[in-house]
């Protein structure tokens, strides 16, 4: 799914354009216990609390594709015999209103998923009729296309701390004593995917609220699959291939090129407003890689241990392998952080046999919030 297709189901979670029948939810301790089970139907629930309700269930189509918002692929088998995907197509067949699967999600969630605070495992769903277009953006009189979808997402019980507030009939402040409320999903799920603006049996979104944690209990419970490598473990691979195929190349220009390039590709993505989001490929890195001068046997060795670790022809999202607002420098005793679109103010050079970091400093500098002159006592040649 990209991100044109996500923004057009979040649109579909409100009260007035969807078709969004009840809100299901199962409150869960800490220690795995039920605490209650609700089915509310949307047209008993206050508009302000629908709102929140919502709000919730958009956080899950909010993931950053290919980091938060992980594409889930079953193979062949699992769509004609795993049990698994058979759960999900009951529960997007009924519209999340058979109770039996409904019930055997979330003691399959409960079973899977550990936690230090209580949670509220939530779920909806929609039936949504999905408008053609033709190329002039107009409607077409074409037959719309159904997509029936639900949503389910795991929300963290927290307690806030006691406040006085105001009692009106008492016209005075009241402690209120701590509430419990309901925080933001760590995780959840939407199935089937929206592709192509479609219904994708074959796929589902996954979203975590981390890219650091993605619950490998709860994907092996619902899904039963593996995920694609996480965006963290892609950026620490990535650079252990490039290290070990560069070597003694592997020096500050290059790694500041290859920076460059990628945080370039991912803002003509912003600035185009594209729908996908951008990639690298091994053929694409070799282009840098060639474009900074290295000889052929290191380009080589590259794509070979690139394609060893993520496979021929597997392209990997930009945003996981590059950080776009900032470019970090470190040292064992000092780490610099730049701006990436200021990268050409920081060089190397050797001095008197010594390495250097240089920063060119034309502009204003302040020192612990105080506007500083450099003098030209350290001048060289």
């Amino acid at each position: 799914m990209n991100r044109k297709e996500l923004a057009e189901i979040k649109r579909r979670l409100d009260r007035e354009k969807g078709s969004i029948p009840c809100i299901r939810g199962c409150y869960v301790s800490a220690k795995g216990e039920v605490i209650s089970v609700f089915r509310r139907p949307l047209g008993t629930i206050p508009e302000g609390e629908c709102a929140s309700y919502f709000s919730l269930f958009k956080k899950v189509l909010s993931g950053v594709p290919g980091k938060t918002g992980i594409d889930v692929v079953f193979s062949a088998e699992q769509m004609l015999s795993g049990e698994e995907h058979q759960l999900l197509m009951e529960l997007r067949d009924s519209r999340a209103d058979d109770d039996t699967a409904v019930m055997t999600l979330y003691q399959k969630i409960i079973d899977a998923y550990h936690s230090e605070t209580s949670y509220v495992i939530l779920l909806t769903s929609d039936t949504y009729d999905v408008p053609r277009h033709q190329s002039d953006g107009q409607r077409s009189e074409e037959d719309e296309n159904v997509f029936q979808y639900f949503i389910c997402c795991l929300c963290p019980v927290k307690p806030n701390k006691a406040a006085l507030s105001y009692s009106a009939s008492e016209m005075d402040f009241r402690d209120l004593g701590p509430d419990q409320t309901l925080g933001m999903p760590e995780l959840g799920f939407m199935f089937p995917a929206f592709d192509d603006r479609s219904s994708n049996i074959y796929n589902a979104l996954y979203y975590v609220r981390s890219a650091e944690e993605q619950h490998d209990d709860f994907v092996d419970a619902v899904f039963r699959t593996e995920l694609p490598m996480s965006a963290p473990m892609q950026k620490e691979t990535f650079i252990n291939v490039l290290s070990d195929a560069l070597q003694e190349d592997m020096k500050f220009e290059v790694m500041q090129a290859v920076n460059d390039r990628m945080i370039e590709t991912v803002e003509a993505q912003k600035q185009e407003k594209q729908a996908e989001a951008p990639v690298i490929s091994s053929a694409g890195m070799k282009t840098i890689l060639s474009d900074c001068g290295l000889p052929l046997e290191k380009l080589e060795s590259f794509e070979e241990r690139f394609d060893a670790e993520f496979g021929r022809g597997t392209n990997l999202s930009a945003a996981n392998l590059v950080n776009a607002r900032q470019m970090e420098i470190k040292t064992p005793n000092v780490v610099i952080h730049v701006n990436p679109e200021f990268s050409d103010l920081v060089e190397t050079r050797i001095i008197d046999g010594k390495k250097y970091i240089l920063i060119r400093a034309e502009e204003e500098v302040i020192l612990n919030g105080a506007s500083v002159q450099i003098g030209d006592g350290g001048e060289t040649d």
